[in-house]
């Protein structure tokens, strides 16, 4: 019996299945149709980005690592750092950088002060021996001198000979006496100078100990003022955070963004940039608040084009600022960006879909069995403009019809036209490749006798 009932339906479902397969093929699929509409149309470029404050004031770390030479370090790791989106109040507590960069620079420093100051002593005790010394032979030739005076004073009852003899030795001694002054000066101005040395060079070594005492207490790093904290985005894109190195070159450990007014950073492709400019409107969507809805205005686009990591195309940097303020909206939110490049108040235009090309020539097929020839104008990512050949909510099919062949062609009389501005497009497209090569052999132009070559990057 449940075989019996297992064939039975299985010769009902291949029945329903051949009913649908010649019924699908009685009937064929209707294609789509759609009216010419009219009205405002916009091109746009479509690109994602990210908020950024315009104006922030950096976290770093101690100026003095790049003001002096003395310390000699390449990199310092971050070793705590508090939570990104932090709300912190002015020289409240932000981060700590790693000491161990620096800790064998100080005990460097403290033998040499060490080293410097048995050195001072050593200088000191030398002068002040040597110094006593000749006070001592200077009294010593003194008192010779006077015994001298003495004899010489005693001989002038004696013969002319022993006078001489005396005075002689009275004039020895004074001779003596006055070099021994002279080289105790001398000796004495020498000393204060190695002194001097000494003194100079321990101060030296105590001011570097102290410099870097200072230093590494700003290893304990504070806010400048209120905000909240954001961790530095470096060049390749990675924020700084507990592990990250900073340099001389760059201390910047965080940010502190003004809210008040923001950015949306963005990169477009090389074939989207010749569209942009400054001042374009823009709509900007957040991606975290999709209902919220702002506008913008393209402020700054990159001449130059740079590859960001781990891509292959080369983009542009393109800067948004954001009209409206929201204290929703924080840094590194991510945001939609339709830029509004042309518009236009009142044209005809029909979905990309509608449109067939053959032989440069562009033509729809309408409801009314006709293959009309159309001439198209601006397009944006989903319609494209019909400025002759198609009126007002006339209907056009989007996908081909059947029967082709049996449709009447229409609008021959636009071909010259259509042709007349394709030369001219082809014409407009020549001269630019002729003006790009004339500019290109100006600036390869060798250098005439006092002239200069001309600045590539001027315009």
């Amino acid at each position: 019996m449940k075989k019996k009932v297992i064939i039975a339906l299985s010769a009902l479902a291949a029945i329903i299945i051949i009913i649908a397969i010649a019924t699908s093929k009685k009937t064929g699929v209707i294609p789509q149709k759609v009216k010419v509409n009219k009205g405002p149309f916009e091109i746009l470029v479509t690109i994602t980005g990210e908020l950024q404050a315009k104006n922030k004031e950096d976290i770093t770390g101690p100026s003095e690592l790049r003001q002096s030479r003395s310390f000699r370090v390449s990199d310092i790791k971050i070793q705590d750092l508090i939570p990104e989106g932090t709300v912190v109040d002015s020289g409240q507590y932000v981060a700590t950088l790693d000491r161990s960069s620096l800790s064998n620079r100080l005990k460097e420093l403290e033998d040499e002060e060490e080293t410097s100051q048995q050195q001072f002593l050593k200088t000191q005790l030398d002068t002040t021996l040597q110094l006593r010394s000749l006070r001592d032979d200077l009294i010593n030739l003194e008192f010779e001198l006077e015994e001298k005076q003495i004899v010489v004073d005693q001989s002038k009852f004696e013969p002319p000979a022993t006078q001489r003899q005396a005075q002689i030795n009275l004039e020895r001694a004074e001779r003596n006496f006055k070099q021994a002054k002279r080289n105790y000066t001398l000796k004495k101005e020498q000393a204060e100078a190695s002194m001097r040395e000494v003194s100079i060079s321990l101060a030296r070594q105590k001011r570097e100990k102290q410099d870097m005492l200072n230093v590494l207490e700003k290893f304990i790093i504070k806010a400048p003022k209120p905000g909240m904290v954001i961790y530095f985005r470096e060049w390749g894109g990675q924020k700084r955070s507990v592990g990250s190195s900073i340099s001389p070159w760059d201390l910047t450990v965080a940010t502190l963004p003004d809210l008040s007014v923001m950015i949306s950073k963005t990169y477009v492709n090389e074939i989207d940039v010749s569209k942009l400019k400054v001042n374009q409107p823009v709509r900007i969507g957040v991606d975290a608040f999709p209902e919220k809805a702002y506008t913008g205005v393209v402020t700054d686009v990159a001449n130059i084009g740079e590859q960001l990591p781990n891509t292959d195309a080369k983009v542009f940097e393109v800067i948004i600022r954001v009209n409206e303020y929201d204290p929703i909206l924080r840094p590194s939110m991510t945001t939609s960006n339709q830029i509004v490049t042309r518009s236009f108040d009142d044209v005809l235009y029909i979905p990309l879909e509608a449109v067939n090309a053959g032989d440069s020539i562009s033509f729809v097929y309408t409801t009314k069995n006709k293959k009309q020839i159309v001439m198209l104008g601006e397009q944006n990512e989903n319609f494209i403009i019909v400025e002759k050949g198609l009126n007002e909510n006339e209907e056009v099919y989007i996908s081909i019809p059947e029967n082709t062949d049996k449709f009447t062609l229409a609008g021959l009389e636009l071909i010259p036209e259509i042709k007349a501005r394709l030369a001219e497009q082809k014409q407009k497209e020549e001269q630019a490749k002729v003006d790009n090569r004339e500019n290109g052999n100006k600036l390869r132009r060798p250098r005439g006798r006092g002239g200069r070559m001309p600045n590539q990057n001027s315009k």
